[in-house]
């Protein structure tokens, strides 16, 4: 799952992150341009948690 880039970029070279984690208390997001990848809490991207942790908890098989 892509995080949209108006939401989101990489602290390292501003590129495109895309969810590849989650659990109950974070998201793991990698870079599709640099491959940096880091660890960061379900609100991270102004949603206030409810757009990208459920659809990320949804798609990897954890329990919300």
């Amino acid at each position: 799952m892509l995080v949209e880039l108006e939401d989101g970029r990489c602290r390292s070279c501003d590129g495109q992150l895309e969810l590849c984690g989650a659990d109950d208390a974070t998201l793991d997001v990698e870079c599709t341009e640099c491959g940096d990848g880091y660890t960061v809490e379900p609100d991270a991207f102004n949603d206030g948690g409810i757009k990208y942790w459920p659809e990320a908890m949804v798609e990897f098989g954890e329990e919300l």
